[in-house]
């Protein structure tokens, strides 16, 4: 949800930002407006895209992407992995510049970098994952508590303490005399100090199913016939193979050139399209440069092209091949069924 921020007239002069191209400025100052309270935000060039440049098509999410990439190297924004596995990225100079009057709890990973003691909402208060990194996480205990029987042996007496309440016995020490007295009952089961359940609990654990399969279950409600693709690989995305395209040109194209064949490797590679066949469209492209929408017809030529020319009779295996006429020398000989 967009809110309303503060932007102060020496944002114009600030060095920081005059590293960056003037996109990547408005981009910082629109994070300003989509950011939560606590400056954090989705690392997702798509969606920051659809946010910040929604009338501006020529502007697309591999020019966000790189837009992104000038505000990291800049300082001005720290992206960062949460512990839920997702990307994320919160502006470094929030609490310098934005004055939040009852500011709500944030429902995004905190940084680990930056804001490792503040609150991170999948753990509901300090992080999980950074303590656990952290070397002044609780490490186990130097000794033993004089105040806990260290090692119990079952056919060890059991003596009474002389610090005792009244009626005999602690609250503590009750709970540990209840533990020996199962473990010398049922030598095979491990007390921790509890007693039997009067009766069987109502809430039985249901059976659990087959494991779910990893990946996307958002389903495409437009196809009807399956494709039989799997989803590209996690390291390559459109702006690698774009940026390989733009490597190899000896000029760089035009920016709407480049958004242009963004847009439709970002759909290829959408649609389970191997890169290696988008890669050899994109260098078919390059040698032969057209309208960028023609990469698609590239692209597929190189999926489907055949060596074998357009002749192939294995596809009608009971319909011979195409043979070219001739002339006959003697034709009744060529023709004596026919004639």
């Amino acid at each position: 949800m967009a809110r309303i921020r503060t932007i102060k007239p020496e944002a114009f002069v600030s060095e920081s930002l005059a590293e960056v191209s003037v996109e990547s400025e408005r981009t910082f100052f629109g994070l300003l407006t989509q950011s939560d309270d606590h400056g954090r935000h989705r690392d997702n060039a798509a969606i920051i895209a659809g946010l910040l440049w929604p009338l501006r098509a020529e502007h697309t999410s591999v020019h966000v992407e790189d837009d992104l990439h000038q505000l990291a190297n800049a300082g001005l924004i720290c992206r960062y992995t949460g512990c839920d596995g997702r990307r994320y990225l919160h502006i470094v100079t929030w609490s310098e510049h934005q004055k939040i009057d009852k500011p709500s709890q944030s429902r995004l990973p905190s940084c680990p970098q930056h804001q490792a003691a503040a609150r991170c909402a999948p753990c509901k208060g300090t992080c999980i994952k950074q303590a656990e990194d952290s070397p002044s996480a609780l490490r186990g205990l130097a000794e033993a508590s004089p105040n806990v029987p260290r090692t119990l042996d079952p056919a060890a007496p059991i003596a009474a303490s002389p610090r005792e309440d009244a009626d005999g016995t602690s609250a503590l020490r009750q709970a540990v005399l209840e533990d020996v007295v199962v473990t010398r009952q049922h030598p095979g089961v491990r007390s921790a100090g509890q007693g039997p359940f009067a009766e069987p609990s109502p809430n039985l654990p249901r059976s659990l199913g087959k494991g779910s399969t990893p990946g996307s279950r958002i389903l495409d409600p437009g196809s009807l016939v399956p494709t039989g693709r799997t989803a590209p690989a996690a390291d390559v995305s459109a702006n690698q193979l774009v940026g390989e395209y733009v490597a190899s040109c000896h000029e760089r194209p035009p920016s709407d050139v480049i958004g242009h064949l963004g847009r439709i490797t970002k759909k290829l590679l959408g649609e389970g399209i191997a890169p290696e066949h988008i890669r050899a469209g994109l260098a078919n492209f390059a040698a032969h440069p057209k309208h960028p929408s023609v990469l698609t017809s590239m692209v597929n030529e190189a999926m489907n092209a055949r060596s074998s020319g357009l002749v192939r009779p294995e596809i009608r295996p009971n319909v011979p091949a195409h043979q070219a006429w001739t002339n006959p020398s003697n034709a009744a000989a060529a023709y004596a069924e026919e004639l």
